[in-house]
């Protein structure tokens, strides 16, 4: 752990900084047990009700043979949010696959790339 109570995660993506706070949550992944493993998604948090839960949306692009052309599809993630992290409605988020943490829950959100309202 460096001098912050933050461990290193072992992803190297542009813009990403460990948080500031520092939170006791077990499945956090800069302060807790939880490992990252797999897929790294960027998305947009759509809902953020649920208890340390929130709704990730993200937009991508499927080629159609038949017609030519690409198809926008969306999918929505369940993903754990630390409250180190604190992701609300409108954030541009990066999610990491873990273990599942819940029925439905199996990404955590690993940092906040662009708040909303931000330029």
């Amino acid at each position: 752990m460096s001098k912050a109570g933050t461990k290193n995660i072992g992803i190297n993506w542009p813009g990403l900084r460990p948080p500031e706070k520092v939170c006791n949550d077990k499945k956090c992944p800069w302060h807790g047990d939880v490992r990252v493993r797999g897929q790294l998604l960027v998305g947009r948090v759509v809902k953020a009700r649920m208890q340390r839960t929130v709704v990730v949306e993200r937009e991508y692009l499927v080629w159609i043979h038949k017609y030519m052309r690409y198809e926008r599809r969306r999918s929505r993630i369940h993903a754990h949010n630390p409250p180190c992290i604190d992701a609300k409605e409108g954030d541009i988020v990066l999610v990491g696959e873990t273990r599942p943490l819940a029925k439905s829950v199996a990404f955590v959100v690993i940092g906040v790339l662009k708040r909303a309202g931000e330029k």
